[in-house]
């Protein structure tokens, strides 16, 4: 009697368990999964794989990839479907790039450490305003330069573009008062600068190369070091700004 109860027990378990099955075939019996008794079985969390993010580089070549094969299709052959095709890829990738570039603007505005133009403004108002202060910063820097630096000037007698060249190193020395040291390359005169010394390994010792002239270059008299200005003929401007730009401007501040 009370194994039967004790069966009787089994089974009202089982079919506690497992609620709606059968309780003969699902509990006395246990066929299992031929009648559908077993309880189904909630999925693992756990263990099931997401499926790992694309890298945004990875996504962007996909888009640029995707793109040149519709353009190579509607070329190699141009039906109106095909063509429609890449238009519309197109115009969703031209979208997304003006939107970018929208948000690119807004951030720049709202961010001064991002926004270059409070350096070098690009709108005419405040271009003008930085045109202006710039010149007045150079003339400080060339009214004082002579007392730290100095000139050479290399050129050849023979050298027509230092008949050019050298009446304008001549008017800007005058100007601020520059000391200027002109080097013939040849040994020939020059009218403009009538006190002259031959080459003798200066050119290359001011760190100049290849011969070319007439050559322009500043010497740091308190650090003992040459800076080069450039070969050519420079108009009086060109020089100035080359000079306050190899002096006085941080590298990539301008730019």
């Amino acid at each position: 009697m009370q194994s039967s109860d004790n069966g009787t027990a089994m089974a009202s378990a089982d079919h506690a368990e497992a609620p709606g099955q059968d309780p003969f075939y699902c509990g006395e019996r246990k066929l299992g999964t031929w009648f559908y008794c077993e309880r189904p079985r909630t999925a693992d969390k756990t263990s099931a794989s997401t499926a790992p993010a694309v890298p945004y580089r990875k996504q962007l070549d996909q888009i640029g990839a995707q793109l040149e094969e519709l353009k190579a299709k509607a070329i190699l052959e141009p039906t109106p479907d095909n063509v429609i095709a890449y238009v519309r890829y197109q115009r969703e990738q031209l979208d997304r790039a003006s939107t970018f570039t929208d948000v690119w603007e807004r951030a720049i505005w709202q961010h001064a450490d991002l926004d270059y133009t409070l350096q070098r403004p690009v709108d005419t108002l405040g271009k003008t305003a930085w045109l202006a202060q710039r010149k007045v910063d150079k003339e400080a820097v060339m009214a004082s330069l002579s007392e730290r630096y100095g000139l050479f000037l290399f050129y050849s007698a023979s050298c027509g573009a230092c008949d050019v060249f050298a009446p304008i190193v001549r008017t800007l020395a005058d100007k601020y008062n520059i000391s200027v040291l002109a080097v013939s390359m040849d040994g020939g005169p020059n009218p403009i600068f009538p006190r002259f010394v031959v080459n003798h390994g200066q050119y290359l010792k001011m760190g100049l190369s290849g011969g070319q002239v007439p050559a322009l270059v500043l010497f740091d008299t308190y650090l003992k070091k040459p800076i080069p200005i450039g070969y050519g003929v420079m108009a009086e401007d060109e020089v100035m700004s080359r000079i306050f730009t190899l002096t006085s401007v941080k590298p990539g501040s301008d730019f």
